[in-house]
């Protein structure tokens, strides 16, 4: 099974378009661009779409709830065109701390509002006539209006990747998705994730190879993965401390699957009181060092290894240096790494 390697782009200025260059010249796969409260994923994706040739663009992720399914369906029809057929829609719902906060969309039923915007989307790419009967979208609206219409533009294909987390959202990825976009993913521990994903692929009749499981990944070469890995640590603090409430924190609830819960409970409470120093001591080393890519060659490839092994076929991977000419460098030793690791068959 290849191992693929995606990036994200460091920047959206003149050094990161340039790394997108380079790094579809060394031979990554896909460009990821994220989405959080600060630029949109479709729009740089469009220009990046224009200085490349090959390498596939995804959004990791757009948010739903921000824009109705017509109109993620619209913007991919126009990015699948524009680039030749290499966009990939990532989709997600976020959380609502986000979307209510920011977008000013109500955070409910955030499962079915994934499955019905799959639906509308590949309704509208195959050029259906769009009438949708569900729970939270109705098209055409009823007592309205609105017409039942179908896109000019048919027959295209829109790859769509969830990401997911919960029990529930990863058996709906397996169901309906043609990738995952994975995130607090340890291999060790990562059948709390690929389990529901398989259990939703086969109750739908499709095999877990039907879906391109992706995770994200620092990647930092250096002599001390352990000091490095306690540093990554430490910067999960953040995550689990203020992505989410008390509550609601999606990644607290993976971690705690994965057997973290009571190191994670100790976390947010103490960032939550205020003592960010304390909190980020408490991240278990074990988090740092296994959801990132940490040391010299040797502990790189055994990583890499390590996800293969796990189902993992991309890996979505930030370049932990802002080093321009050390970035390029650190990406094509990867590369070289997962060639390698890819010919071990």
């Amino acid at each position: 099974m290849t191992l693929r390697i995606g990036v994200v782009p460091p920047s959206l200025g003149p050094g990161g378009i340039e790394f997108v260059r380079t790094a579809e010249q060394l031979g990554a796969d896909t460009i990821w661009a994220p989405e959080a409260w600060m630029y949109d994923a479709l729009t740089p994706l469009g220009y990046f779409a224009a200085v490349t040739e090959r390498m596939r663009l995804a959004t990791g992720v757009v948010q739903l709830g921000a824009r109705s399914p017509a109109l993620l369906a619209m913007s991919a029809l126009a990015l699948q065109q524009m680039s030749g057929g290499r966009f990939v829609l990532g989709i997600g719902t976020s959380g609502p701390q986000v979307m209510e906060g920011w977008h000013g969309v109500r955070f409910d039923r955030p499962i079915t509002r994934t499955s019905e915007t799959i639906d509308i989307i590949r309704m509208i790419a195959r050029g259906d006539r769009v009438e949708f009967e569900g729970t939270v979208y109705e098209l055409p609206l009823p007592d309205s209006q609105g017409r039942s219409l179908r896109s000019p533009v048919a027959g295209v294909d829109i790859p769509i990747y969830v990401a997911s987390m919960g029990p529930a959202n990863l058996r709906l990825t397996g169901a309906k998705a043609d990738g995952w976009i994975g995130t607090a993913f340890l291999p060790e521990s990562g059948d709390v994730f690929t389990g529901p994903i398989r259990e939703g692929a086969e109750a739908a009749g499709r095999n877990l190879d039907d879906i391109e499981l992706t995770t994200a990944v620092t990647l930092e070469f250096c002599d001390d993965p352990e000091e490095a890995g306690r540093r990554h640590a430490d910067g999960y603090a953040f995550t689990i401390g203020a992505m989410g409430s008390r509550s609601t924190n999606f990644y607290n609830r993976a971690f705690t699957r994965q057997g973290f819960g009571e190191a994670i409970d100790e976390v947010q409470r103490l960032w939550q009181a205020g003592d960010r120093e304390a909190a980020a001591a408490q991240v278990p080393i074990e988090i740092g060092l296994h959801t990132n890519l940490l040391g010299g060659d040797a502990e790189v490839t055994e990583r890499l290894r390590r996800y293969r092994d796990a189902g993992i076929r991309q890996l979505r991977v930030n370049v932990g240096t802002d080093d321009e000419h050390v970035r390029v460098d650190w990406l094509a030793r990867l590369l070289d790494l997962a060639a390698a690791v890819d010919a071990e068959g």
